[in-house]
């Protein structure tokens, strides 16, 4: 989930941001520390939107650089347990499918692509449902909801999604699904 989530904080500002605007020189800063890097508390930091308070500057001993207190507003991406989100699958493996959600990606474990019985097709890598003829490749938009989350940092860090529940999957097969149910209710 998007949200704007407000930090307060120090900011170092080296010797090479002096010649710049305050307010300039303590976004960059934020942005080298912040842009990009996960947090366990709000996610994925994405872009500052606002700089609010701006503290006294401090210089420590043997530091060249500035301390300020500053409270900053930013843009994260966190996702949450249950939430309903879309995305595409970037790649197929043998044990399933990693679909690029926001700024990170998740995993739908094989057991969670279908309920139907799942062979993967190594070299098309492709997934296809033995019943239901489904086929999942890379490239798919698909709706899949929340079912892990584990932001540990680095390789650590994991989505769990699964695709299993009415109204998830790859949108080609929702909109199939209601095509179908239309034709129905027409009869």
């Amino acid at each position: 989930m998007y949200r704007l989530v407000k930090i307060k904080t120090k900011v170092k500002v080296p010797p090479t941001r002096f010649n710049m605007p305050l307010k300039q020189a303590i976004k960059e800063s934020i942005a080298e520390t912040y842009e990009g890097s996960l947090d366990r508390r709000f996610g994925i930091g994405l872009v500052v939107t606002s700089i609010e308070e701006i503290g006294e500057g401090k210089i420590l001993p043997e530091d060249p650089s500035i301390h300020y207190p500053v409270t900053f507003e930013m843009l994260a991406f966190k996702p949450e347990l249950h939430e309903v989100i879309s995305g595409d699958v970037i790649d197929n493996t043998e044990f399933g499918a990693f679909v690029r959600v926001g700024p990170m990606d998740g995993l739908v474990h094989v057991s969670q692509l279908l309920d139907d019985f799942v062979s993967y097709d190594e070299k098309n890598s492709i997934f296809s449902g033995k019943e239901t003829k489904r086929t999942l490749k890379e490239g798919d938009s698909v709706i899949a909801r929340v079912i892990s989350v584990n932001l540990g940092g680095g390789k650590e860090s994991k989505i769990g999604l699964t695709m299993r529940q009415p109204g998830l999957g790859a949108v080609h097969w929702i909109e199939e699904e209601k095509k179908a149910a239309a034709k129905a209710a027409k009869k």
